[in-house]
């Protein structure tokens, strides 16, 4: 079932570790998903960046806030019957437990990577608060999803493409089943 035709929001949370392609991927599909598309570094308040660009590790305490913002927005979509892909490391099922409250629509994509390709994607960019020093931390932090929370887990290192082709059809469908 479409979930467009059945008049339902199509919120996705593309999630993982600093590095593993959150906003490429998050960007992309929500151009083939033709959703609103947010960022969710953009809602860190000023003081966790500078924590992190200092290279101390964000503690629960810090992350409370963005989360509430971040989940602010779903609720918002939710609400109008949109359509919203929005990028959070969503580290903790606490975090994800979290964001879930504000709406039951919300789908989660994990985006499985291992250290060292994080690490060498992180220390590539440019411009970035984040430091390839913060990765161990984490990794240190993630809890990656249970069976139970029905969140799409892919590789990725796939091909964006095909990824994103392989993503779109899934959560279009409505299904809880990892795409191929």
């Amino acid at each position: 079932m479409d979930t467009a035709a059945a008049g339902r929001p199509l919120i996705v949370v593309v999630m993982g570790v600093s590095g593993s392609g959150k906003t490429l991927v998050g960007a992309a599909l929500a151009r083939a998903l033709d959703a609103d598309f947010a960022e969710g570094d953009s809602y860190h308040p000023p003081a966790n960046i500078e924590r992190m660009a200092s290279g101390q590790p964000l503690r629960d305490e810090d992350r409370w806030g963005w989360l509430d913002a971040i989940a602010s927005d779903i609720a918002m979509a939710d609400r109008e019957g949109a359509r919203l892909v929005v990028t959070c490391s969503a580290l903790k099922r606490v975090y994800r437990d979290r964001l879930r409250l504000a709406s039951e629509h919300i789908r989660f994509v994990y985006l499985d990577v291992a250290k060292d390709v994080a690490a060498t994607r992180v220390a590539r960019r440019k411009g970035h608060f984040m430091p390839a020093s913060l990765i161990d931390s984490q990794f240190a932090a993630l809890e990656e999803p249970a069976p139970d929370e029905g969140v799409l887990k892919v590789d990725a290192t796939r091909d964006l493409a095909s990824l994103i082709a392989s993503l779109s059809a899934t959560l279009q469908k409505g299904s809880l089943a990892s795409p191929a």
